[in-house]
């Protein structure tokens, strides 16, 4: 089941909505029903049922097209993880030589690599614009798996995210590394939260990228979820080790999908993450 914020014309209020995959992916209006909060959705034991129940109701219903459809994140933090596919450890280690081991190790080391990545109302949406540094000259999207954790650590749903990074700020050294990912536009989530999945059917999942730039596609990657080298449970556990989260917390998972080398986005990309058992983030690329 999917779940996602969205917003009418030009009304601010958000909404929560299910898409309704029965009826061409129409969205059912769950705030009708007083629900208000996807954060307080996913604290509910027995969420899928209790989604059938709701999908029963004859709540009103909107076509996707003419609805705005919201960051799938309110008040809970964004962290992310690195080096878990084993192309971003190369990735990294190419990078600069003064880094190499410490990537190497960390892929290794029982200890993930986690990071603090964004506050919720900095997140971009779907169909809004991700942002590349201007005092950065080589900078790249990092098409993610996202774990949406509820208050207690359980991983309660699935969303795309975008971990942008200004990979030469970067590789000049360790310590730039929040500089180099910690930014305005710096990530994006969306479209859905996909709910009732276990670890095992994620794991089967394919995570596609693709940037066009004037129409024409100038890179495309794919990877599989199958591929990220720790469990999911693994990486939410250390997240939340000496941490509280009142709201949960989403934690983007790793990249294993790298442009060369000789590429570096520009202002007017259009940058496509798509995962095969979610559905398709897009976003525009903006100097910021």
């Amino acid at each position: 089941m999917k779940l996602c914020r969205f917003a009418l014309g030009t009304e601010t209020r958000a909404r929560v909505g299910l898409v309704d995959e029965s009826s061409g992916g129409r969205i059912v209006d769950l705030s009708a029903e007083g629900i208000d909060s996807l954060t307080a959705l996913m604290e509910f034991e027995g969420l899928t049922e209790e989604l059938g129940r709701l999908s029963g109701l004859g709540l009103p219903c909107f076509d996707p097209v003419a609805v705005q459809l919201l960051a799938p994140v309110e008040q809970q933090e964004v962290w992310a993880a690195g080096v878990t596919y084993l192309r971003s450890k190369k990735a990294r280690m190419e990078e600069s030589d003064f880094s190499a081991t410490a990537y190497d190790r960390v892929y290794e080391a029982e200890r993930p690599e986690i990071f603090f990545k964004s506050m919720p109302q900095k997140v971009v949406p779907p169909g809004g614009g991700v942002g590349i540094r201007r005092d950065a000259r080589w900078n790249v999207p990092e098409p993610e798996l996202v774990l949406v954790c509820n208050s207690r650590g359980h991983i309660a749903g699935f969303s795309i995210g975008n971990d942008m990074s200004s990979r030469d700020i970067e590789g000049e050294n360790l310590l730039y590394l929040p500089q180099a990912k910690i930014y305005d536009r710096s990530c994006a989530m969306g479209p859905f939260v996909v709910v009732g999945v276990s670890e095992a059917t994620a794991r089967e999942w394919t995570i596609s990228s693709g940037i066009t730039r004037d129409g024409v596609v100038v890179f495309e990657g794919e990877t599989s979820v199958g591929q990220l080298k720790r469990s999911f449970e693994d990486l939410a556990s250390f997240l939340f080790r000496s941490q509280t989260f009142p709201n949960g917390a989403c934690l983007l998972t790793g990249t294993g999908i790298v442009p060369p080398d000789t590429f570096t986005l520009q202002p007017g990309d259009e940058v496509t993450i798509r995962v095969s058992g979610i559905g398709t983030l897009q976003n525009s690329v903006v100097v910021v």
